[in-house]
């Protein structure tokens, strides 16, 4: 058994360990230590809830079976994970939050005295509002992360779903989300508590099913911050300080990257919150792009142009992320700087579906950090560069963002690859990126088409530089 004072200096200890691992995933340079600072935080507010138990009952021999299956699940999927999958997973794991969330709001409401809330039908009312906004928010990530993980993942279709007074519908929902829990603290209802869950189940459905795949990332920064809130509040019923603090922690950090995003994209954070933006329709124009010619070539014309030029601007994308070309990226680059040929990243925030993908993977395969821009830092230089080589991106690059007000993308910021000299895309066919519409940039008179997998591709450029 563990001081009260001393379980509240080992939590600030954690909290601040919690804050340090913030600050180091913020840069690639410091991400393993972040994440080791974030290990260790987690490790000691874990002992310390299990030492401030006053009396281990027979029932802690579950918790501690559950913990370590729980773990050790954990543990399996994320080893056998592939980075591609990261996305999918990110927004798997934020439904478990959101449900374990619910489960303990529960758990406090049907037996209120386990948690020092009072007694069934007595319950603090400071303590159920704090529950029933704890469960309320757990229920939406959960359900928001479900639909999130099944468009990810392929099950889904990926275009905005949506109906007439669709938005009017949901507004009507979250009011009546509010009126549910003053209803609840004024009667302690048991059949309000669990229609207060199902109403916020559906709002979860209801606020991510209209959203686009091209603004999906937003969606998983969001939902990350939703979990967050989630943990905080249900931190505030348990009366545990570790649990506030690091639900706080995810909640502010997940909204400010989220606002910064949207920032990046050029969309609004209150309709992410409220969800239903990136629902417009495609032109008929860009539904009819894939019937126009384009030029195709293969591995020995890419050779012959990055070897007659000066410098040259890596694009990589999903695609590279599927084919796990990271490592033959890193050997042609490597050869085009034997030939003194300037070679330099250009990074999207959204490229592979999630903020910081691509970065990842290129560390993955040592690519120095000093040849990674992101956006806003390389976008002008594509006018003086020599060549570009699209690697697998496809809906980052597409110029119909800047010039197509119908379409579904319009208004994100892309990368202007078309202003270059030269442009190779690697690509398996013509077929539409996750936003589902066509992309220009294939069309382009500089463009030339490299119909392959990525990996293979920039292999066999490799043998013939």
């Amino acid at each position: 058994m563990i001081s009260p004072n001393l379980s509240a200096i080992f939590y600030l200890i954690s909290g601040v360990l919690f804050i340090l691992a913030l600050r180091g995933l913020s840069s690639p340079e410091t991400s393993r230590q972040g994440n080791l600072l974030g290990i260790c935080g987690m490790i000691i507010a874990i002992t310390v809830t299990f030492l401030s138990i006053g009396n281990f009952s027979s029932g802690i021999i579950y918790v501690i079976i559950f913990l370590l299956i729980g773990g050790l699940i954990g543990a399996f999927i994320a080893y056998r994970i592939p980075m591609t999958a990261m996305p999918e997973l990110v927004a798997g794991f934020h439904s478990l939050v959101g449900l374990a969330a619910v489960f303990v709001a529960i758990s406090a409401f049907l037996n209120p005295a386990a948690f020092n809330l009072g007694s069934p039908g007595n319950i603090k009312i400071g303590s159920l509002i704090e529950m029933s906004i704890g469960a309320s928010v757990g229920a939406i990530t959960f359900s928001g992360s479900i639909i999130a993980f099944l468009k990810l993942q392929g099950i889904m279709s990926g275009s905005p779903i949506t109906f007439k007074g669709q938005h009017p519908l949901n507004a009507i929902i979250l009011a009546s989300i509010i009126v549910l829990i003053f209803l609840l603290c004024s009667t302690q209802s048991n059949s309000l508590f669990w229609m207060l869950l199902a109403v916020s189940f559906l709002i979860g459905f209801l606020l991510i099913i209209p959203i686009g795949g091209a603004d999906m990332p937003v969606v998983i920064s969001m939902l990350n911050s939703y979990s967050g809130w989630a943990a905080a509040g249900i931190g505030f019923t348990l009366e545990n300080t570790a649990l506030i603090i690091t639900g706080a922690l995810v909640g502010s950090s997940g909204a400010i990257l989220s606002y910064i995003m949207c920032k990046g994209m050029n969309r609004s954070f209150f309709n992410v919150i409220l969800g239903g933006f990136g629902a417009t329709e495609q032109s008929s124009e860009n539904q009819n792009k894939e019937q126009r010619p384009v030029k195709s070539g293969n591995a020995d014309d890419a050779a012959f142009l990055m070897k007659n030029a000066s410098s040259v601007i890596i694009v990589p994308g999903y695609g590279m992320a599927v084919a796990q070309a990271q490592h033959a990226l890193r050997e042609m680059v490597d050869t085009l700087k034997k030939n003194d040929i300037k070679v330099s990243y250009a990074i999207h925030p959204v490229a592979g579906r999630m903020p910081g993908h691509m970065n990842v993977l290129l560390a993955e395969a040592n690519v120095p950090y000093d040849e990674v821009y992101e956006l806003e830092e390389i976008n002008s230089d594509f006018a003086n560069a020599d060549v570009a080589f699209v690697i697998g991106a496809n809906d980052v690059t597409n110029p119909v963002a800047k010039t197509d007000p119908q379409s579904p993308i319009y208004g994100m910021p892309v990368l202007d690859v078309e202003k270059c000299k030269s442009v190779l895309f690697v690509k398996r066919s013509l077929s539409p990126g996750y936003a589902g519409i066509d992309n220009d940039l294939f069309y382009k008179e500089n463009t030339l088409m490299l119909f392959a997998d990525a990996k293979k591709m920039t292999e066999e450029i490799t043998k013939n530089l």
